[in-house]
């Protein structure tokens, strides 16, 4: 991944302590959801389709601390849900920090102003800011205006403060290579974000909108049209080189989802945050207890159109990170682009 020196260090650590064990499945980076609850009504998500008791539960922070520290992770992304509403997020982040977990915060933003005095800058934390087009195509997906427009406002506070920001984007089959530039160009260039991360929408069984998810061939289309002319090199994207080969067609990759493992209140999610075939109370169940063969492009029918960084891009990660000259060329783009 592009990521700063510190953390490549100790991911790169990290992994090779997990070879010298012999592992053959552990977790790069957790996804934790201590809350369901939304203040948005995105078309593409279906998280605040859960029953209204569900909904008004917020995982205590031992238990999130927890979860955490029992898979092992080197890394989290705290999502939900909108993590800003859970009145403990900051305590959370604070012991996650401490642990020296490299913690992203997945946020619309709405909250962020208001909430931003709670967190501290620190080189292990970065906010995750969802913008998913310039204003009125952002809006549009978020269902609500000015949404943008707080984003914007937020990413530009929190940098202000010392803090690093990363955005996440996810792309539709509403939208086209130039869509692609025009929002990762303002993102890059005009608000600086530190980090960006791409994905092409999966067909979320619980989202209210079922008809604008990209098939395989589609995403590998939109994603090769908007890198031509050096724009991933040029673009700050949190991604490897061989995930972002896989976007566009040119390599090809088995799904690793047990590396980005789902933790919710519902416990570890089998087998990714995207499906939901039961769940189990521990990491260890999770690994051991899940048909992994089961899962993946011409395995499962929901995964056909699948692309999604949570399950291809720790496989992106284990193949550079088990070739020289793909780490040899991960460090030449990390180096060459506007980092």
């Amino acid at each position: 991944m592009a990521m700063p020196l510190r953390q490549t260090i100790r991911v790169g650590t990290y992994l090779f302590e997990q070879k010298l064990r012999r592992r053959e499945k552990f977790p790069l980076i957790v996804e934790l959801e201590p809350l369901y609850a939304c203040n948005l009504a995105c078309e593409g998500c279906g998280k605040i389709q859960h029953p209204a008791g569900v909904l008004k539960q917020r995982m205590p922070v031992a238990q999130a601390v927890g979860a955490v520290l029992e898979s092992g992770a080197p890394m989290v992304s705290i999502a939900g849900g909108e993590p800003l509403m859970h009145p403990q997020i900051d305590e959370i982040v604070r012991q996650l920090v401490a642990r020296r977990k490299y913690v992203f915060l997945c946020t619309n933003a709405l909250l962020l102003r208001k909430k931003i005095e709670k967190f501290t800058p620190s080189p292990y934390f970065a906010f995750a800011v969802h913008i998913d087009g310039l204003r009125e195509r952002h809006d549009e997906s978020v269902a609500k205006e000015g949404v943008f427009d707080e984003a914007v406002a937020a990413i530009k506070e929190a940098k202000r403060r010392g803090f690093r920001v990363t955005t996440n984007s996810t792309f539709f089959n509403t939208d086209t290579p130039q869509t692609v530039v025009e929002v990762l160009d303002y993102l890059n260039d005009e608000l600086r974000v530190d980090e960006m991360m791409i994905s092409p929408a999966y067909a979320y069984e619980k989202a209210p909108d079922q008809e604008h998810f990209l098939g395989v061939e589609q995403t590998r289309e939109l994603f090769r049209k908007a890198f031509a002319g050096g724009n991933r090199r040029r673009w700050r994207l949190n991604h490897s080189p061989l995930f972002l080969d896989f976007l566009e067609g040119r390599a090809d990759f088995p799904c690793t989802a047990w590396a980005i493992p789902n933790y919710s209140l519902f416990g570890w999610q089998r087998p990714c945050y995207l499906m939901s075939d039961g769940y189990v109370p521990t990491y260890r169940q999770l690994v051991e207890e899940t048909d992994w063969d089961a899962y993946g492009r011409g395995k499962d029918a929901r995964c056909a159109n699948c692309m999604a960084h949570c399950g291809y891009e720790p496989t992106a990660v284990l193949a550079t990170m088990g070739s020289l000259k793909e780490s040899l060329r991960a460090a030449r783009e990390s180096v060459g682009g506007t980092r």
